[in-house]
């Protein structure tokens, strides 16, 4: 499969790149704007920078010979950037631009090395947005649930996925060797292609999900449908956040349900070919609208998102 398989072809709307290189509310720094602002301008800097400020929660021991204490196992549920912020400088208080050894980073997971790279490139005034998918490179054979950066080359004219979590150590431990500033599409599917490529039968939807949980299967791939469209709409929240049309855990979908989340592919395959009624859907639908509080998954607890 080509590095550029499942590629958005189509030019978006000017106004639809300018409001991607506006902050969301998840992605905004607040009080901390300023700090940004001295970070370098392009991908590769900006990745740089988030690897020397983040943990993966998961890893921590077996890559980084770190243990994280369980006060500050918290992190990971950090929604908002200013937030993650926050504790990421009660930690150490250096400038962003200055790498934390593994120890003093702030603790997360995919999506908060994602949100950091989306909020850098935003304050850039670089289109960029959460995407919610599967990577192919962390279990041979599998596609593990995951979240990249999708931001868009203007030398180029195309959005191009950028996996900020993959440093060199991860290169290393995964041998992974292709280019994380321009994942091939074959190597990261957006839920949308997921979703496509399972129902056409060129791919087992029992391959996706998360490993080390065993929750696979349609269902999983339909809830990150959910949460990717959400993101397309710059409500960027924790992968473990559940509202609305999103499956129960192992649920079979029915006619109906399986109808339903195809036209969710449909949008977000190619978003910005009609982003108005993708947009539009998104609005006028309290199933697939981010409510004022979802439902934390992990710590079983009704959360506001914009706490």
């Amino acid at each position: 499969m080509s590095s550029r398989t499942n590629m958005i072809t189509a030019a978006p709307a000017q106004e639809v790149l300018a409001d991607f290189a506006l902050q969301s509310p998840f992605s905004s720094p607040g009080r901390h704007a300023a700090s940004l602002r001295p970070l370098p301008v392009d991908e590769v800097g900006i990745t740089a920078v988030v690897q020397g400020l983040l943990i993966y929660e998961h890893v921590a021991s077996p890559f980084y010979d770190v243990v994280i204490p369980d006060a500050r196992r918290a992190e990971s549920h950090v929604r908002l950037l200013e937030r993650m912020l926050d504790a990421l400088l009660t930690v150490d208080d250096a400038p962003l631009s200055v790498a934390r050894p593994p120890h003093k980073r702030l603790v997360g997971i995919c999506r908060h090395f994602t949100l950091m790279a989306v909020a850098m490139l935003r304050d850039k005034g670089v289109p960029a947005r959460a995407r919610c998918g599967f990577g192919a490179y962390f279990n041979p054979g599998y596609f593990e649930d995951h979240w990249v950066c999708e931001y868009w080359r203007a030398e180029e004219q195309r959005w191009a996925l950028l996996d900020p979590q993959i440093d060199d150590v991860w290169r290393r431990k995964l041998a992974i060797t292709h280019n994380m500033l321009d994942v091939p599409r074959d190597q990261f599917l957006t839920a949308s292609a997921a979703w496509m490529a399972c129902r056409k039968g060129d791919l087992d939807p029992a391959k996706f999900g998360i490993e080390f949980t065993r929750m696979r299967g349609l269902w999983f791939i339909a809830g990150n449908l959910v949460r990717d469209l959400a993101a397309l709409n710059k409500s960027e929240l924790l992968p473990w956040d559940v509202w609305g049309a999103q499956p129960g855990i192992n649920a079979t979908l029915g006619h109906s349900e399986l109808a339903f989340f195809d036209e969710l592919a449909r949008l977000t395959e190619a978003p910005d070919e009609d982003f108005d009624a993708l947009r539009a859907r998104y609005e006028s639908d309290s199933q697939l609208r981010v409510p004022s509080r979802v439902l934390n998954v992990l710590t079983q607890r009704d959360e506001a998102v914009l706490d």
